[in-house]
């Protein structure tokens, strides 16, 4: 696997659903070897883009290329250089993991010599070695999800596509996953698209990110630098009394203004940053409010999707919740 080959283009792109516009105009390049995050909120237009570019989807216009080839002209050469491991898994719950993994490795025409070692050793990488010979029937929806990789890396792709891989999984799988993903691109140059429901997956795992809101690209750069276009901390509080929250609130939106917070809490971007917590201590000491906690947080992949999309994603349940952009 070449980390010369091409990665994606994206020029363009677009899909309608009758008189609604998914996917409108997108644009976006990705390098060989490169980890892409692709982030939005529900009904945004990600699942369609990965439909498209994994030409399962014909686009409306513009255009896009995967491993070098186009994606409406020559979808057969594009599915032979990718994987992918999206959101519905196509398993039959009669066949054993194993069983899958020798399927899989005929259809994707590897020497019949090689079958048995290869799905061997993606079933160890994946964890499912002491499942392989169980029904996928009995599965958990991790250990689907986990077999659902193997299968999409059977043939060594040079670009894999993963549509939320790491739901259902328990932390420790999850970690497991990430770490596998990162050798992927690292160690054998392979291109990922990832999209997920974890900010923190995106923030560790990704080289460079993307947010599509109402089908338009609103966002692109490396996790570090579309933070630092948020810029400010934000200061969330709890008073030590819960009556006097909102008094709380009042005072320190003069530093700034408010985002979301925990119940019982206020919070705000502070507009003069970390310097401004001095003053913000001395004016709550001068309106007689105790405090019961006082943290100060440095901006997230959250704050930059709240302030991009209007809304906060929760990496818990992959829920996205109205909030006023800050």
């Amino acid at each position: 696997m070449s980390s010369s080959s091409p990665g994606i283009e994206v020029d363009d792109l677009q899909r309608s659903f009758k008189d609604v516009l998914a996917v409108d105009g997108i644009s976006f390049a990705i390098e060989p070897g490169e980890i892409f995050g692709f982030l939005g909120p529900n009904g945004a237009g990600k699942s369609t883009t990965v439909l498209m570019l994994t030409t399962l989807l014909p686009p409306s216009g513009g255009r896009a290329s995967v491993a070098g080839f186009d994606v409406s002209r020559q979808g057969a050469e594009v599915r032979r250089h990718i994987g992918a491991a999206l959101q519905e898994a196509a398993l039959d719950p009669l066949l054993t993991g194993r069983e899958h993994m020798r399927l899989q490795a005929a259809l994707q025409a590897l020497p019949k010599a090689t079958r048995g070692a290869r799905a061997d050793e993606l079933l160890e990488r994946v964890g499912l070695t002491d499942a392989a010979d169980r029904r996928v029937g009995g599965y958990s929806g991790g250990m689907k999800r986990r077999l659902d990789l193997a299968l999409a890396l059977v043939h060594e792709p040079e670009i894999l596509f993963l549509d939320e891989p790491t739901t259902g999984l328990d932390p420790q799988s999850r970690a497991d996953l990430w770490d596998e993903v990162s050798r992927l691109a690292r160690e054998q140059g392979v291109t990922v698209f990832l999209t997920t429901q974890y900010l923190e997956e995106a923030d560790q795992l990704a080289d460079r990110i993307a947010i599509i809101n109402q089908g338009k690209i609103v966002a692109e750069g490396t996790p570090d630098a579309l933070k630092g276009e948020i810029g400010r901390p934000s200061l969330e509080v709890v008073p030590a009394v819960a009556a006097d929250r909102d008094r709380l609130a009042a005072v320190l939106e003069e530093f700034g203004p408010p985002t979301a917070a925990p119940p019982g809490a206020a919070a705000v971007r502070l507009e003069a940053g970390a310097d401004g917590l001095a003053q913000v201590v001395r004016r709550l000491d001068a309106e007689s409010i105790g405090l019961e906690t006082f943290d100060l947080h440095a901006p997230t992949l959250d704050d930059v999707f709240l302030a991009k999309t209007g809304e906060r994603m929760s990496g818990d349940d992959g829920v996205a919740v109205a909030g006023a952009a800050a």
